[in-house]
């Protein structure tokens, strides 16, 4: 169960395809990281849905089964092997919506945003964006751009906090970074924690996963998941965010 209508954990997770760091193809290990992470909501990019014999061969159906009391949505990004490659959000929470943008750029590797909008207690409803981005710079310039247009982020017709999470392939403070920073709060992890590296897992030394909020909302904690599962189960480490929604009538 959701913990309550105040306090949301969300999480982001490029599980890279479920291949661990062993090379081996495991989406249990997945579901076993993602049980020691018990959020709320959970932002998946690298996912892979083959229809097959095997039930772990489709993950979203399979990594949302195994956990139970969660639903899911996917934003299909490109083919891979014959099924589909893209992003998938996994919620606690009742799915309102469900939208898939295509950010690609001309030439480049096909990139989306997955939002869904998850109804909350009240009539408030949370729009999460599960994001992964481009490896080169013009392309993620470009991408800025479109996340920020009145398609994306800006859409009039969004009206509830909004969270950005998932794999920006950005290391240091670039365009993407400062273009989001301007509109909405990112995590200080300095405050949090003494490590700031999620890529890769085992010895990360690059930050390429972020979360980005609205003031809206309140982080309360905020930690990377670094266990023994997770060291092996992808080559990412899940980030985690505990957020409290003030009532509309709190400061």
């Amino acid at each position: 169960m959701a913990r309550d209508r105040h306090r949301i954990r969300i999480a982001t997770y490029n599980i890279h395809k479920a291949r661990g760091m062993d090379g081996r193809i495991r989406p249990q290990r997945i579901v076993e990281v993602l049980r020691e992470v018990d959020a709320d909501i959970l932002a998946l990019q690298e996912v892979v849905n083959l229809r097959s014999s095997r039930r772990e061969d489709h993950h979203a159906e399979y990594i949302t089964e195994e956990l139970g009391d969660y639903q899911y949505c996917f934003g299909e990004t490109r083919k891979h092997r014959g099924g589909e490659y893209g992003n998938a959000i996994l919620t606690r929470y009742r799915l309102r919506a469900n939208c898939h943008y295509d950010i690609t750029r001309v030439g480049r590797e096909s990139r989306g945003v997955l939002r869904a909008d998850i109804p909350l207690e009240g009539p408030r409803v949370l729009h999460v964006f599960n994001v992964h981005l481009g490896t080169g710079f013009f392309e993620r310039r470009y991408q800025a751009s479109r996340l920020l247009s009145e398609d994306i982020l800006k859409n009039p017709d969004l009206h509830g906090p909004r969270v950005v999470i998932g794999d920006f392939n950005e290391w240091t403070r670039g365009l993407v970074s400062r273009t989001l920073g301007e509109h909405m709060r990112s995590v200080d992890l300095s405050l949090f924690t003494p490590r700031s590296k999620t890529y890769p897992g085992i010895l990360p030394m690059l930050h390429l996963d972020h979360v980005y909020f609205d003031d809206r909302l309140r982080l309360e904690n905020f930690i990377i998941h670094r266990t023994r599962k997770a060291l092996m189960a992808s080559d990412h480490l899940p980030l985690v965010a505990d957020f409290y929604l003030p009532e509309e009538t709190e400061g």
